[in-house]
């Protein structure tokens, strides 16, 4: 099964989306959008941004876990990942976004 992006509304009334795996799980997840135009220009930035590996930023947080941003040509933060416990499961989680996310179904939570 391919991965999709799932476009929905956060409990404070902004447009959010997230790139699901084909296995259903959550490896990109985006910042809140006023307006629902916003967000799908989002899913059409990590589109066309996920292949290129230069596009990723890799980071460790406080507590010592991994993650990584996904950032756009202008360098805005267009995604963010979950936080993994080693260095190599954020190394998968940026190979699967690349995978995933070029043809990613999209599918509209909020119709």
């Amino acid at each position: 099964m391919a991965g999709k992006f799932e476009i929905y509304k956060d409990k404070g009334g902004e447009f959010r989306f997230r790139l699901k795996a084909g296995n259903g799980e959550k490896i990109l997840a985006s910042e809140g959008y006023k307006e629902k135009s916003s967000a799908v220009n989002g899913v059409e930035a990590v589109r066309k941004n996920a292949p290129d590996d230069a596009r990723y930023a890799r980071k460790e947080s406080s507590n010592g876990k991994h993650f990584f941003n996904l950032k756009a040509a202008n360098h805005q933060v267009i995604g963010t990942s979950e936080m993994y416990e080693a260095a190599s499961g954020m190394e998968n989680g940026i190979e699967s976004v690349k995978n995933n996310a070029p043809d990613a179904s999209i599918d509209d939570q909020t119709a």
